[in-house]
């Protein structure tokens, strides 16, 4: 796959955006954090993902070209939580109570989960599937999960699982 070139102008809004909140941290726990090796390579539907072992954030450059601004002020300081949050407490809930703790009081950013940015740009065939109350996309990789027997996945309305609907 060819790789999605970053301006650099908005390459450096990602690093400066970075760097205060790592700042704000440091502040906060009064010592100083190493910056994160930063990467464009994050695919799919996720915004960004922590590798807390490796102290690396992945963006998804798709999602930040399309969402710069918004994508900058909320992936940013989610994903660098979860390094914080690593290093000061060890392996813990991904978005528990010290996720959200350390977004909110050390960071100043509302401790949202998820994102709502617009998938059309990312997203490729999804497979439908229903539950209780209504139907879902899943991605392929979901998807195959389930085919596998690896994994099944609940609505969070209702709580049934989801199972696929082949007259879709």
């Amino acid at each position: 796959m060819k790789p999605i070139r970053i301006p650099i102008a908005l390459q450096q809004a990602v690093m400066q955006c970075l760097r205060e909140n790592l700042r704000l941290a440091g502040q906060y726990f009064n010592c100083d954090f190493p910056e994160p090796t930063l990467t464009y390579r994050q695919r799919g539907t996720s915004a960004g993902t922590a590798w807390l072992e490796k102290w690396e954030i992945r963006i998804n450059p798709v999602l930040l070209l399309a969402n710069q601004a918004s994508f900058i002020e909320e992936v940013v300081p989610h994903e660098l939580a979860h390094l914080l949050v690593f290093r000061q407490f060890g392996r813990v809930a991904p978005h528990g109570k010290e996720w959200r703790w350390m977004m909110s009081e050390v960071l100043k950013s509302d401790p949202r989960r998820t994102h709502e940015f617009d998938l059309a740009t990312v997203r490729t065939h999804t497979y439908p599937y229903a539950c209780g109350c209504r139907r879902h996309d899943l991605t392929i990789r979901r998807h195959n999960r389930i085919r596998r027997g690896e994994a099944q996945y609940r609505c969070r309305q209702c709580g049934n699982i989801l199972h696929y609907d082949e007259n879709a």
